[in-house]
């Protein structure tokens, strides 16, 4: 067949970086102030996060919120990174999407309809436009902004049952945050509490409560839906993967990732089991398609007019990444540049695969033996600088490539699946709902030829290669949103001898935008 060619633009959003500390004691007033502040630098998003926990993170009943909230101290500013995958025969400039005017019933025409993501990107703020407290700074731009549930928003009653915590108290700060000018809420729904206790056993009745309080307070949601564990971060409160899952882990370690040492981690599931069906006959990719259709069809009344985004998590932490920073444990502390974690026995066969097709079966039988620890630093690790069967050897290459196509093939699979859940949501403006990925900001390290600290991570990005490219491309296929966290610091806010560059890091990714990308179809 013969091949057609075209042009794909991937246009992407500015992202700001920049960190708020404030304490809410005069609450309207302060959050007015921070969306202002959040305008002015030209902004998108905003999401708090709470860094305090249990009452803490409270409304007193009888005003707004008050001097309980005052642990809400930190809150990032940004602009998601969206992708947009658009056909043309000839090149185009396409316009960063700052540039757009906020709403603008000329431009988002039926020949816009079809793009369904980039409409919610570029307009994202039409529907709020006659309901929501706006504050428009000097460049007239709306901020959205969005505070996430706290970790412990549910607890055990004494029959051990889950339920909302403080539901009283929780409802007075709903609608506290609504005055304030809150746009929405994030809420992060776990595949350890939905399906916890036995194989599609799904019970939606938490979230079907919460969803119902965010809605009734005139809010909209972000839901981030999880498969991954965070007892290591919060073991007071901390949500484990299904209890199913852990039993089977017990009998089989090896469904979790392994570092060279043979220790697992059991806060995801590894890639090598993808596509192997150890889960009462359904592979991991399975049952993660299995509880996105689930939700989908769940919650269907609000996805697009309340559910205005949905981010699918793709490793620890929710991010599409390798385990290779543990937190919690003891195993790793910055700036340290982490381990590869390919050694359970699934992902050692793939690799062993992987490299009898290449005619080097002796690569396949081990991860590379001079990359140091997770608390080595650059200097001195083979691998990572001039040392035999360095990152820039053949095998080091082989390993690399390898190590990281596995990592964007994961995330390929489960944004597919996504998408297509989500696919009859796309059709139109009314019912269009934003899919975003999340990737980790790996960023010390970042100013070393090797960039050691990314590649254990997965990501393949060297001085010598660009390892976001072929991540951008795949992100662009699915119309998702890409969002980083953790890239609110400075260059100047490191130690210099950690050769940290968050700044570079963003930039770099922010360069995707100005690329076109010439593609053959079959």
């Amino acid at each position: 067949m013969n091949s057609k060619k075209y042009h794909r633009k991937m246009n992407i959003s500015r992202k700001i970086h920049k960190i708020v500390s404030f304490s809410l004691d005069e609450p309207l007033s302060q959050f007015r102030s921070f969306i202002s502040v959040a305008s002015s630098a030209g902004s998108e998003r905003a999401i708090f996060r709470s860094i305090g926990g249990g009452d803490e993170t409270m409304a007193e009943s009888g005003g707004g919120i008050a001097h309980r909230l005052a642990s809400w101290r930190c809150c990032c500013v940004f602009k998601e990174l969206s992708f947009i995958e658009r056909r043309r025969r000839t090149r185009t400039n396409l316009r960063n999407a700052s540039m757009i005017p906020p709403f603008n019933k000329h431009l988002f025409g039926s020949r816009w309809r079809s793009l369904g993501v980039s409409y919610r990107i570029l307009s994202m703020d039409a529907r709020e436009k006659s309901t929501s407290t706006v504050l428009e700074s000097s460049k007239h731009k709306r901020v959205l902004v969005f505070v996430v549930m706290p970790v412990d928003t549910f607890g055990a009653d004494a029959s051990g049952s889950l339920r909302i915590k403080r539901l009283k108290a929780l409802t007075v700060s709903l609608k506290a945050l609504k005055l304030a000018g809150v746009h929405g809420i994030a809420v992060e729904v776990w595949w350890g509490i939905v399906e916890r206790f036995a194989p599609l056993e799904y019970n939606w009745g938490l979230y079907e409560d919460l969803f119902g309080l965010i809605s009734e307070s005139g809010l909209k949601l972000h839901v981030a839906l999880y498969f991954h564990s965070n007892v290591h971060q919060h073991r007071k409160w901390g949500v484990s993967l299904p209890l199913w899952i852990v039993e089977i882990g017990k009998s089989n370690k090896d469904i979790y990732y392994r570092d060279i040492s043979g220790l697992s981690n059991a806060d995801y599931l590894t890639l090598g089991v993808d596509r192997l069906p150890l889960f009462y006959g359904r592979t991991a990719l399975q049952c993660y398609e299995d509880f996105i259709v689930n939700f989908v069809n769940k919650f269907e009344p609000y996805i697009g007019c309340i559910i205005e985004e949905i981010s699918v998590g793709l490793g620890p932490s929710g991010e599409l990444r390798y385990p290779a920073h543990p937190l919690g444990d003891g195993r790793w502390q910055f700036p340290g540049i982490g381990e590869f974690q390919c050694y359970d026995k699934y992902m050692m066969e793939d690799l062993r695969i992987a490299a009898c097709q290449v005619g080097k079966p002796e690569w396949g039988d081990r991860g590379p033996q001079n990359a140091g620890c997770y608390n080595s630093l650059p200097p001195g690790v083979p691998f990572f600088g001039d040392g035999q069967e360095n990152f820039i050897s053949d095998y080091g290459r082989f390993f690399l490539e390898w190590y990281s196509g596995k990592l964007i093939c994961h995330a390929d699979a489960i944004l597919a699946k996504a998408a297509n859940a989500l696919r009859k949501y796309q059709q139109t403006v009314e019912t269009s709902v934003l899919l975003v990925a999340k990737i980790g900001g790996v960023y010390w390290w970042y100013q070393t030829i090797s960039h050691p600290a990314e590649l254990t991570a997965g990501y393949y990005n060297t001085a010598l290669r660009d390892g976001y490219d072929p991540l951008a491309s795949m992100l662009s296929r699915h119309g998702a949103a890409l969002h980083i966290p953790c890239l609110e610091m400075m260059d100047n806010e490191n130690p210099l001898s950690y050769r940290c560059s968050p700044e570079g890091l963003l930039q770099q990714v922010l360069l995707l935008s100005q690329r076109a990308y010439l593609i053959s179809v079959d």
